[in-house]
């Protein structure tokens, strides 16, 4: 087994009491989770939810005319699904895997039936669920009104705060998905905060040289959703 194949990577697995957690921890699969995989479809109904241990998932809103953009992240601080004990059972958005790695996942009925035994799991998975929608609020607040250089340094912090790393073998055509713009923006910034000394890009490989710097560049937009998560699960974060 690779070293990613500790369930206890993902926080919200590793904040379970102890005897969820030992219920759990058979009927945890282990998967791969490649560059671009698809684990959810607009208006599908998921059969697992993911706990990425070090692949990040972005969730995705598509248009009808095949443009999208990102509305949230998720690496090992959360799990890809929620929609699915929500009650709502399928999202109108797509859940893609932008940072390939690896992860878990535990079959719906499983995590549906936790859930409603309105118990640890119920209070721990509402924190990460408003943590989660903050994410989304701000993003929005974010794409309308600050510059593109900016979305692009929140969009490296957020992922880096999912890695273990400073890597992300990432595409600039995918990041121009991701932030919704236009590939030559992306191509534009990302040469811009090389120049600086911030990352290094080349070959689908981002490297953060400097985090400090790039803290300083970003907008306000990334301190609040850090903040947000850290405000809803300190126990979560802090294993």
């Amino acid at each position: 087994m690779v070293k990613s194949a500790d369930p206890k990577q993902n926080h919200l697995l590793a904040a379970l009491p102890e005897e969820i957690w030992l219920r759990w921890l058979p009927q945890l699969e282990f998967v791969e989770m490649p560059l671009g995989q698809v684990l959810c479809e607009s208006g599908c109904m998921l059969s697992h939810v993911y706990f990425p241990t070090t692949a990040i998932v972005s969730l995705l809103y598509v248009m009808e005319n095949g443009a999208s953009t990102e509305i949230a992240v998720i690496g090992n601080d959360g799990v890809v699904g929620v929609s699915l004990f929500m009650g709502g059972e399928s999202t109108p958005s797509r859940a893609v895997v932008q940072s390939a790695g690896y992860g878990f996942r535990l079959k719906a009925a499983s995590m549906k039936k936790e859930f409603n035994q309105l118990g640890p799991v119920l209070h721990l998975m509402l924190r990460y669920i408003q943590a989660l929608i903050a994410q989304m609020a701000q993003t929005a607040a974010c794409n309308r009104h600050h510059t593109l250089d900016q979305q692009l340094c929140r969009w490296l912090l957020l992922s880096l705060d999912r890695l273990s790393g400073n890597d992300l073998v990432m595409t600039q055509e995918l990041i121009a998905n991701m932030l919704g713009v236009r590939r030559e923006g992306v191509t534009e910034a990302a040469l811009k905060l090389q120049r600086e000394g911030l990352i290094q890009y080349a070959r689908g490989k981002i490297t953060v040289l400097d985090r400090a710097g790039l803290e300083l560049r970003t907008c306000e937009c990334y301190a609040v959703v850090k903040r947000e998560y850290e405000r809803l699960l300190p126990n979560a974060l802090a294993v």
